[in-house]
């Protein structure tokens, strides 16, 4: 039987010429540099296939993914791309690389001997580490393989960093990683350059170098926390009302009980819950405020725990007539942005759009 969306409860748009749009800003804002993208995590939870091309088009043509059978699907997307994989070079798969022509970012000494052994003569990228102390390698570890030569005998095609700290631009981290990376340019000084992630383009104390590296900024994230958004919204996601109730007041609502009427409260339950990607720490208690829905324009709260299919909304002022059976209401989008969805469930809009499940009927828009 063919998947139709009246068949699930809850839909995810995805508005693919908004995601091209918030590239070319952040394209316009590289300079000189070529702005790339990073498309790991399934394009953040967008859709690699639906993605990478859309990006493509608009005229991106490098693309960076975490794991390695995601670069397969990435270059299943476009034959032209460049890709680097983030994560390194796990033993054994130098031969897949050289198959579909993706480019392992090398970030150890065993990386390099295994490139060496098995990938000589075909690109790769090195990362440096600069702060981070998560992959990379040291910049001490990175100046005696320069002065001993073992760089030379790679086809280094970039060298890269990972900014820490760039979406709080008064952090002195920032400076610090600058300044280190500026030593790492010297250590390939005909190497392309990569150092800004999504916050670094609005970074001012950072220099574009030569690629830079957009990730959830593409998706509508803000990469100025605090200052007004300057992306496009890219994903709008919607969930429909199961079931409608009364509750009288004092009563308890949800697992545990852990909300409870104040007042005579009209609820309603939605088709969504923490196996479609939504935290359970969106939970609204008596103790604790938690997540939200717009149910006919009005910000209405949850009511008790998120259950693992099912939200409970307290849709008491709703609007007459919209929070009925089958009714609409928005999760993400109308005025809840992808932040707002995050810090409601005490994460963060990475987190959000990245666990966003695959049981939402989907839709694209654009591209």
């Amino acid at each position: 039987m063919s998947d139709t969306s009246a068949e699930r409860a809850s839909t995810l748009t995805i508005d693919l010429s908004a995601i091209a749009d918030n590239w070319r800003l952040l394209a316009r804002r590289a300079g000189s540099a070529e702005c790339g993208a990073v498309v790991k995590a399934d394009a953040y939870g967008c859709g690699i296939e639906q993605v990478v091309p859309a990006l493509h088009s608009a005229g991106c043509h490098t693309f960076f993914v975490a794991h390695l059978d995601e670069a397969r699907r990435a270059r299943a997307a476009s034959h032209e791309a460049t890709i680097y994989v983030l994560n390194g070079l796990l033993p054994g798969t130098a031969p897949v690389y050289h198959a579909i022509t993706a480019r392992p970012v090398l970030g150890c000494a065993e990386d390099l001997r295994e490139w060496l052994d098995h990938g000589r003569g075909q690109f790769c990228a090195v990362h440096v580490d600069t702060g981070m102390n998560r992959l990379g390698f040291s910049l001490d570890e990175a100046v005696r393989i320069r002065s001993d030569g073992g760089f030379a005998e790679l086809s280094v095609s970039l060298a890269m960093t990972h900014l820490t700290s760039s979406e709080a631009p008064s952090d002195p981290a920032n400076i610090r990683q600058v300044n280190a990376f500026s030593r790492v340019a010297e250590l390939f000084p005909d190497t392309r350059k990569s150092l800004l992630n999504s916050s670094g383009h609005f970074l001012e104390t950072a220099p574009t170098y030569q690629l830079t590296r957009p990730g959830y900024a593409l998706y509508g994230g803000n990469p100025t926390p605090g200052e007004p958004n300057p992306m496009k919204p890219v994903v709008r996601l919607t969930s429909r009302i199961l079931q409608t109730r009364v509750a009288p007041d004092g009563t308890a609502v949800g697992y545990n009980g852990r909300w409870h009427a104040k007042g005579r409260r009209k609820l309603a339950t939605i088709g969504l819950g923490y196996a479609d990607g939504w935290p359970r720490n969106a939970s609204y208690t008596d103790l604790l405020p938690g997540g939200h829905a717009m149910v006919g324009g009005v910000k209405c709260p949850f009511a008790g725990t998120v259950s693992m299919d099912l939200i409970i909304v307290d849709v008491s002022d709703a609007p007459a007539g919209s929070a009925e059976r089958g009714s609409e209401v928005v999760l993400i989008g109308d005025g809840i942005d992808l932040d707002e969805a995050g810090a409601s469930a005490k994460t963060i809009g990475y987190e959000m759009l990245t666990n966003l499940g695959r049981r939402y009927h989907r839709a694209y828009l654009g591209g």
